[in-house]
């Protein structure tokens, strides 16, 4: 008996240990991931840039600052050769090879510091510019040879800095990787959430409240839990083929549509809802529908007053697991066309948009290597949009909870 005691205290002392190491190899790879992550995607947020001296009074820019203070100012503004302005001054400055320092979308910023400051058009004014990418690439330590060269040029004249590319956060999608942002992606992704939440949640908490407290049991009842246990294991892809007959070429809705997007994730993300609603909804006891008939409660006011609420931290449970699921999808919305090339932000659920899993994608696609930051950048992005709804819907699950 004594040998017997200690072969069995001997097992589960493996087991802990087992265990033990299952959590601690876990939360390994999770640290490795968010260190890749971080150390990657922190240059993405950041932007060199290459101080340019132009003469606006000697240069090709011919406008008024007066004009630019009247309702034709951006009239004037598209009017101006802003561009060819720019590149004399970084030739003028830099030599031959003085235009291709600079980002392809750095005329902008000149064009923005004029609208800011019209006077600079009558003296010499000292900007900052964005810097080509391989400029860019090389200053964060990963550029060729040449562009190295170049960046210790530009450093031994005090031309060349980096800072806080707080653009990335504010604009779209665009061509060059030193103009590219991620904020069309996100509020696409919002408005796609907001779309997919308000159809998936209702939905499933109701059916799985009929299929619980109302339906009869018999064999269609069986057919149909049979059916959402299949759809909530059906691969994403299929949605996205479902979504792409029925909303767009059935109902003709607008293509690469958050509202599209949305519908096509709330079918995916129903049956995850009614399954954890079904299950929170059995684990309350009889007692409660029992004590709440006894004194007299209808049956919906027993489902509604009492079932629901204590049933309500698990079905919160469920929508994280299938908000968190359609929130990092790609494929469904592949299918229906949300890899637009978008370079403003939707203005509501019926415009173009894209999506942030989407741009990831198209980004990691991308040949130039200063894509490569900016595909770590968006991760962190997506990952802090993640833990901000799941950390709302834990608050919200943790504050309806009862205890009994």
């Amino acid at each position: 008996m004594e040998q017997r005691l200690k072969r069995r205290y001997a097992a589960e002392r493996r087991f802990r240990l087992i265990g033990l190491g299952a959590i601690l190899l876990s939360a390994g790879f999770l640290a490795l991931l968010l260190f890749t992550m971080v150390s990657n995607g922190a240059r993405g947020f950041t932007r060199t840039e290459v101080r340019l001296d132009i003469d606006f009074a000697k240069s090709a820019i011919f406008l008024d600052p007066a004009a630019l203070r009247s309702a034709n100012a951006r009239a004037a503004l598209a009017a101006a050769d802003i561009q060819g302005a720019v590149q004399k001054a970084a030739e003028a400055q830099y030599g031959a090879q003085g235009a291709r320092l600079l980002s392809d979308t750095a005329w902008l910023k000149v064009q923005g510091s004029i609208e800011d400051d019209p006077s600079i058009l009558t003296r010499t004014a000292t900007i900052w510019l964005p810097a080509a990418s391989p400029i860019d690439v090389a200053r964060k330590g990963d550029g060729d040879p040449e562009a190295e060269r170049v960046n210790a040029q530009l450093d031994s004249r005090d031309a060349l800095r980096t800072r806080l590319n707080s653009d990335f956060l504010t604009v779209g999608d665009a061509t060059d990787p030193a103009a590219v942002g991620v904020w069309a992606a996100f509020k696409g992704s919002l408005l796609t959430m907001l779309v997919t939440l308000a159809l998936a949640f209702p939905v499933g908490v109701l059916s799985a409240v009929y299929l619980e407290e109302y339906a009869p049991r018999n064999r269609w009842t069986d057919l149909i839990e049979v059916s959402i246990n299949n759809l909530a294991a059906v691969p994403s892809i299929i949605f996205g083929l479902l979504g792409l007959a029925v909303f767009l070429n059935t109902m003709h809705l607008p293509r690469s549509a958050p509202l599209v997007g949305g519908l096509t994730l709330a079918l995916m993300t129903m049956p995850v809802i009614v399954i954890a609603g079904r299950n929170a909804i059995k684990s309350v006891p009889p007692s409660i529908r029992d004590a709440a008939l006894g004194v007299g409660a209808s049956r919906v006011q027993v489902v509604y007053h009492h079932v629901l609420p204590l049933a309500l931290p698990g079905i919160l449970t469920g929508t994280i697991i299938g908000m968190a699921r359609a929130l990092g999808e790609t494929a469904p919305l592949l299918m229906i066309g949300m890899r637009a090339f978008i370079t403003t932000p939707p203005g509501g659920f019926t415009d173009p948009a894209t999506v942030l899993p989407v741009q990831i994608f198209l980004w990691s696609d991308e040949v130039s290597r200063g894509f490569v930051e900016k595909t770590s950048a968006a991760i962190i992005v997506l990952l802090v949009f993640l833990l901000a709804m799941n950390g709302i819907a834990i608050y919200l699950r943790n504050r309806f909870e009862r205890r009994w």
